[in-house]
């Protein structure tokens, strides 16, 4: 039975809230601050929103308990950090927001972040970007690093918390709303490519785990599972998260880039054929 109690942390994370809370006021301040006309509509506000709470609901309440105790609820909260919650949050297009308090750094701080825009720049390189997304993925999941990564609370929050700001890069690159004829954006065509190949070592890994006939993450056996659940049954239904939705939501993304891309070729289109009949009359 739900009670208030599930919405608390179970490892209580300063860091986490800090970041969470101050990403939430920015994204808030800034749409009460900007101009009517550049603001988002009300279902990228909300797509935002849900991306940013199901990442916190994963990582600051009881859900994170039952992440450390189950493989299958493991992969469930690596499925939002690494892929939904910053799938919705991208796909949001937080960029008007992201322009409105980029006008607001003083001049004086701006050489100080040119580090930080080269570090991203280089991981917004297409082959970088999805040789992290997927290596990400298997790093956490070879087993002796698994096994380190969920007996040490150190190693487990940094293993969180690369996968969420793994995922966010790589989305954004994947759903960056310049336009590729008019910017230095990925071309849709690249996009689409990325997608379709990250899919398939992730489809490859998870069959891997659902087939394999011995337990292949014993440290919840050593830690003991939060539920009364056959280990063979746990380690299957995570294999299928690692398998199954992660391929959907590449098709899904390369469905939205597609429309995209015709969408611009139809107004680049029409703008051709338009602009021979103006200048007729």
């Amino acid at each position: 039975m739900f009670s208030l109690e599930m919405l608390l942390p179970y490892d209580f994370s300063p860091l986490t809230v800090i970041v969470f809370v101050t990403v939430l006021g920015l994204y808030v301040t800034g749409l009460r601050l900007m101009p009517s006309e550049d603001r988002p509509g009300a279902l990228r506000i909300f797509t935002f929103l849900l991306g940013l709470g199901i990442c916190y609901a994963v990582m600051q309440t009881v859900f994170d308990y039952y992440s450390q105790y189950m493989f299958f609820v493991h992969r469930g909260q690596h499925l939002i950090l690494h892929h939904l919650g910053p799938f919705l949050m991208a796909l949001a297009n937080p960029l008007p927001v992201i322009r409105f308090w980029n006008r607001q750094i003083p001049q004086r701080v701006r050489p100080f972040l040119t580090p930080f825009g080269l570090v991203y720049r280089a991981l917004q390189q297409p082959f970088i970007a999805a040789f992290l997304f997927v290596g990400l993925i298997y790093f956490w999941l070879w087993p002796s690093i698994h096994f380190d990564a969920m007996l040490s609370r150190d190693l487990y929050w940094i293993m969180n918390w690369s996968m969420l700001l793994d995922g966010m890069l790589f989305w954004w690159l994947i759903f960056d709303p310049r336009s590729p004829a008019r910017s230095d954006a990925v071309g849709y065509g690249k996009r689409m490519l990325m997608l379709a190949l990250v899919a398939l070592p992730q489809m490859f890994l998870g069959a891997w785990i659902v087939f394999n006939r011995g337990m292949v993450y014993d440290v919840y056996e050593v830690c003991g599972r939060a539920w009364p659940m056959a280990p063979e049954t746990d380690q299957l239904i995570g294999g299928v998260i690692t398998w199954v939705p992660p391929a959907m939501m590449s098709i899904i993304a390369i469905l939205i880039i597609l429309r995209r891309a015709m969408h611009e070729d139809s107004k680049m289109t029409g703008k051709r054929d338009w602009k021979p009949q103006e200048a007729h009359q």
